[in-house]
């Protein structure tokens, strides 16, 4: 008799880049995947019901459900796909191209993302979270767009899209969320523009997943 195979499961919030990427690499690995929604902004928050604190003691999306364990956050999440599907690589097989990719990778996911994600921006205040997101996402992609002078090719490292495309992508959303003027950027612009159409990065869009509120369509 055939082993059923165990369903992989993302919990996942429509509008969190750390979902997004998570969402925009199983998608290129072609992994099937359900969504299984959380609420960040119901009363509350659905990310700090006890259930889901079981699964990501963080209180955060994403977790991911996969191969009879659970993961969290999402560098990892990514880093364990590549490591255990291998076919359609993210990561380049050259060392360099590979330490460049993982540069970007961390500025994003640790020097800007974490900065303007929705529990700073409540802490930070309703008056102030648009200048302060702003300041934080412009200082970070002034890092990123000196750091793909040196690598981007078509993609942000050589012609072959890579982890760092996956947590680009997201946060170049979130800059025009906050109205941050990307012009001074160049190469991210030429990078977004490049994958905007992708399929896999379309299907992981915002406005492509079950729990985007119909509001956020106009």
């Amino acid at each position: 008799m055939a082993t059923p195979q165990i369903k992989t499961i993302l919990y996942s919030y429509w509008r969190s880049s750390c979902s997004w990427r998570v969402r925009i690499a199983l998608n290129l690995k072609e992994i099937p995947y359900e969504i299984k929604p959380v609420s960040l902004i119901k009363a509350g928050g659905e990310q700090h019901s006890n259930e889901y604190r079981e699964l990501n003691p963080m209180e955060q999306v994403p977790a991911l459900h996969i191969d009879a364990v659970t993961l969290v956050e999402s560098l990892n999440i990514m880093q364990y796909l590549e490591e255990t599907r291998l076919h359609r690589p993210l990561l380049p097989s050259d060392v360099v191209k590979r330490a460049k990719m993982r540069e970007i990778c961390e500025v994003i996911a640790c020097g800007v993302q974490p900065l303007q994600n929705l529990s700073v921006l409540i802490h930070v205040g309703e008056e102030k979270k648009d200048e302060w997101a702003k300041h934080w996402i412009n200082r970070g992609f002034r890092a990123v767009e000196k750091l793909l002078g040196s690598c981007a090719g078509k993609y942000c490292v050589g012609d072959e899209i890579t982890l760092a495309d996956c947590c680009l992508i997201p946060q170049v959303f979130n800059a025009r969320r906050f109205h941050v003027d990307l012009r001074p950027f160049p190469i991210i612009l030429r990078i977004d523009r490049e994958l905007e159409r992708h399929p896999a990065f379309l299907a992981a869009h915002p406005s492509n997943q079950p729990d985007c509120p119909p509001e956020a369509h106009k």
